[in-house]
Parts: C-alpha cells; sequence; structure tokens
C-alpha cells in the first residue's frame, strides 16, 4: 500500500510544470534574473488577492518580519509582543530588528490563536509592535489587537506565513494590521521552489521604506540612505509564484473539503480533540491539527504504517535554548505548553482522497485503541 505524504508537492507541481517552464525560459532568455518584470507582476498580483494596497518580495519570510519591523522604526529598545506557540522565525525576526520578543499565551487549545487579553496585560511603556500569528491557516482577531494598538500608539504587524488566502470578517489576511509579512517555503498553500516571501501594507510610504531596507537600504543605485539587507525576490521564483496563485483559491477550496472529511470521520473518536475556526474565520487549513494522547507514540504508529504525520511545533519559543534568555519559567504559558505535547497534524493537500484520508482515520483510530 503507497504511503500517504504529509504533503503532496509532485502533484501540485504537476498542475503547473508546463506553465512554469515556458515562464522559466523566458526569464533565461532575458537573463533578468534579479528585479525581473515578473517580480512586479507577482507583487501587484498578490496585493490584489489580499486586499492590501502594496506588496513588497523579499527573499524569505523571516526577513519579511524583520524588514516590516524596521520599516516601521521598530528596533534597540523596542518590546514586540507574540505568541509563544510559533515558529522560532517569528521571535528571531524581532531579535533581528534589535527588539525583544515579549511571549503571551494562546487564548485555547482548539485555535491555537494568540489571547488578546494577555496581550492587553504585557503592553508596557516599551511596547511597540504586537505579532499575531494567523496559525495553521487562520486568522487571529486582529481586529481587536488593533483597538489595543490604537489606544497604546503600537503597531500590528501580521504573521501571515500560513495564511494565503485566508480571510476574517471578509477581510484578506495580510490586510487586517499595519503591515503584514508572509513565507512561499515550499510547502506553503502558496509556495515557491525555494525560499520566498512579501511584506503587506496600505501604505505606500512603508511599502517604499521596506523596499529600500531589503535592497541595500537604496532607492537609487550606489545611494544607500539607512543600513539595510539583501533580500529580494527571486524572477524565477515569481514566476512559480504568479502561476500558483492563479490555481490558489481552487486549491485553497480543496483543502477546506478535505478539512470537512477529517471532521466527519474524526467525529465519533473522543480521544481526538478536532479544531475549532473561530467566529468570523475563513480557514484555508494548511495545516489540520488534531489533539491525541500519547502523540509521540501515535506519530511513530502513523509513521510506520506510510501516514505521513508530522508535529508544529513541539516546543514553545520560552523553551528553546535560542531564547532562554528571556527569563520565561515553565507554567507561565500553559495552554501552549500543554497543547505542545498533543499536538498531530495529519496528511492533507488540495489533491488528498477521500480514501486516502480514510485510511489516515483508520490507522489513526487502531494507534489510539
Amino acid at each position: 500500500m503507497s504511503a500517504i505524504p504529509l504533503v503532496d508537492l509532485a502533484a501540485q507541481h504537476a498542475a503547473v510544470a508546463t506553465e512554469i517552464a515556458e515562464g522559466w525560459e523566458r526569464v533565461l532568455g532575458a537573463t533578468a534574473f534579479i528585479d525581473g518584470p515578473q517580480v512586479r507582476l507577482f507583487e501587484q498580483e498578490y496585493a490584489a488577492f489580499t486586499g492590501a494596497a502594496h506588496c513588497v518580495g523579499t527573499a524569505n519570510g523571516t526577513d519579511a518580519i524583520e524588514i516590516a519591523l524596521r520599516g516601521l522604526q521598530v528596533g534597540q529598545g523596542d518590546e514586540c509582543i507574540l505568541p509563544a506557540n510559533t515558529f522560532i522565525a517569528t521571535a528571531e525576526a524581532v531579535g533581528r530588528a534589535g527588539a525583544t520578543p515579549v511571549l503571551v499565551d494562546c487564548a485555547d487549545d482548539d485555535t491555537y490563536l494568540i489571547d488578546a487579553d494577555a496581550v492587553a496585560a504585557a503592553i508596557t511603556p516599551r511596547t511597540r509592535a504586537i505579532i499575531p500569528v494567523h496559525l495553521y491557516g487562520q486568522a487571529a482577531p486582529v481586529e481587536r489587537l488593533m483597538e489595543l494598538a490604537a489606544q497604546t500608539n503600537l503597531w500590528v504587524v501580521e504573521d501571515a506565513a500560513q495564511a494565503q488566502g485566508a480571510r476574517r470578517h471578509g477581510a484578506g489576511a495580510g490586510s487586517l494590521g499595519h503591515a503584514a509579512a508572509t513565507s512561499f517555503y515550499p510547502g506553503k498553500n502558496l509556495g515557491a521552489y525555494g525560499d520566498a516571501g512579501a511584506t503587506l501594507t496600505g501604505s505606500a510610504d512603508l511599502a517604499a521604506r521596506m523596499r529600500m531596507i531589503g535592497n541595500h537600504g537604496s532607492q537609487r543605485k550606489y545611494e544607500h540612505e539607512v543600513f539595510g539587507v539583501n533580500s529580494r525576490l527571486d524572477t524565477l521564483q515569481a514566476v512559480v509564484l504568479s502561476a500558483k496563485l492563479r490555481r490558489l483559491a481552487g486549491w485553497n477550496a480543496a483543502r477546506r473539503a478535505a478539512a470537512g472529511r477529517y471532521d466527519a470521520l474524526l467525529s465519533g473518536l473522543g480521544q481526538v480533540a478536532r479544531p475549532r475556526v473561530l467566529e468570523g474565520n475563513e480557514h484555508i487549513w494548511h495545516l489540520y491539527v488534531v489533539r491525541v494522547p500519547d502523540r509521540d507514540q501515535v506519530l511513530k504508529e502513523l509513521h510506520a504504517a506510510g501516514i505521513g504525520a508530522g508535529i508544529h511545533y513541539p516546543v514553545p519559543i520560552h523553551r528553546t535554548a535560542a531564547f532562554a534568555s528571556l527569563g520565561y519559567a515553565d507554567g507561565d504559558f500553559p495552554v501552549a505548553e500543554r497543547t505542545a505535547g498533543e499536538l498531530l497534524s495529519l496528511p492533507l493537500f488540495p489533491e488528498i482522497t477521500a480514501d486516502q484520508q480514510e485510511r489516515v482515520v483508520s490507522v489513526l483510530q487502531n494507534a489510539l485503541a
């Protein structure tokens, strides 16, 4: 019996292979490898897709968060509030910008989204930005954070790396805060064929600053106005992203259908805690994450049966050696800490079949028996 991968990038490539090959041939023929016209085209397309006015391509999603923060002049001596249960890149980008990550817990154990009340309690005179993470494919309650930001003169920078196409109360993830950052890592709903990312904003001035920072601090060759970095979206990756963006709405719809099948198949398994969609959200199911007892043993049995399940993320930020200096202790973020040992990501991709999902659930049920 064939294995079922966590994500099937080969199946996705088959749908766009010809279009990408033709696009790459044009880039190679023009030798427009850096800042070719395809980059600006994709930026315009992705801005329109999200509802943001401006999109600036970057080399990866981590750079995108840092560049957004630096564009907002967040840096040395400042604090940025973010959830403890996120990929380490969110906190890394804060540190690279010169600021200090301040962690808060997630609000509950079935959406895993940032706790807005905890954010309010964590604000100090040094706080400059709030970074909600749109985790697993659904948007955080950014409207509540924007209210807090307005009251305390803060910036809201969305980490939208897992939410390409997600919507909250009808508005697109990436257009909900003052700025946003996303990653086009290959496994994302909109994935490149290597590293790539982007920043988003409604402000033309901020977009220009972010573009300048990502281009060695320069708007014109050899004129360097600020200390910048080298972080530009590669032209070849822009070709890939444009081809995939034209199909993304359909792929996201297929993911929603697959998530619905999982919901139905798992409804009778009391040991499995299914994910919940926050009211007002249109989830795009970057990941379908459940909670199970004895997670590591269950994962081992799934892998033994050829089921490509995964874990996102097993170690909250404050428990990593890289951020031990923040001074947090075990018990500071009880929801994030408890769920980190129970979370299990099941295979989910647009091409997954009902038969494959039934097999995943059957093996999962046997592993829990």
